[in-house]
């Protein structure tokens, strides 16, 4: 039986959250841990300097280099990241992915959501898109969206003030006894501490 939760903070248009995604699965497997997915959007421009008409030359810089990084992960994985064509407000498919979660159905439907949005094959945005992935994986397009109607927006507001709580300020951020690892490249790390812990299988 699991003996630590992991919290695996989360947002369908990250990059490096994808990147994480498998590895973490990885760890799930070796190690007493359960993951617990906890949707967090990201703020992209405030990050990177408002839209992509407003962005400037610096922040133009930061964000090409970021998406040479994601790509140089993806290949050694063999992964396809595409950089989206633009700022994607995330919030109804991170309540489908709460709602996935709560159906038992998080990583087939979240598998097919991060790779089919980063091969531009899936708009994120699109309520008629992400309910025809539900359906591939057998979850109710018709109760998602009464639950996006309902308990949706409250869920993703309260998953917000978790994350607000436990200081996560970028995604993927994943949280081991109270201790945060943000990024991709910070599983090893996470790795080093369940070690630590005694928690391999």
């Amino acid at each position: 039986m699991p003996s630590e939760t992991i919290k695996l903070y989360y947002d369908y248009k990250s990059p490096f959250t994808y990147l994480a995604m498998q590895p973490m699965y990885d760890v799930e497997r070796a190690y007493r841990v359960e993951l617990r997915f906890i949707p967090f959007e990201i703020d992209i421009k405030g990050s990177f300097g408002g839209t992509l008409d407003t962005r400037d030359e610096r922040n133009w810089r930061k964000v090409r280099y970021l998406y040479l990084d994601a790509r140089r992960y993806a290949n050694a994985c063999g992964l396809v990241i595409r950089g989206p064509q633009k700022i994607f407000d995330s919030r109804l498919s991170l309540m489908s992915g709460r709602w996935a979660d709560r159906n038992g159905k998080f990583r087939p439907y979240s598998d097919r959501v991060f790779e089919r949005f980063f091969k531009r094959k899936l708009d994120i945005e699109d309520g008629a898109a992400l309910a025809a992935v539900m359906t591939e994986v057998g979850l109710d397009p018709a109760g998602f969206k009464r639950y996006a109607l309902g308990d949706g927006p409250a869920d993703l507001k309260a998953a917000a003030e978790e994350a607000e709580r436990d200081g996560v300020f970028g995604v993927p951020t994943m949280i081991v006894a109270g201790e945060p690892f943000w990024g991709n490249d910070r599983v090893e790390w996470l790795v080093k501490k369940l070690d630590a812990m005694g928690l391999r299988r």
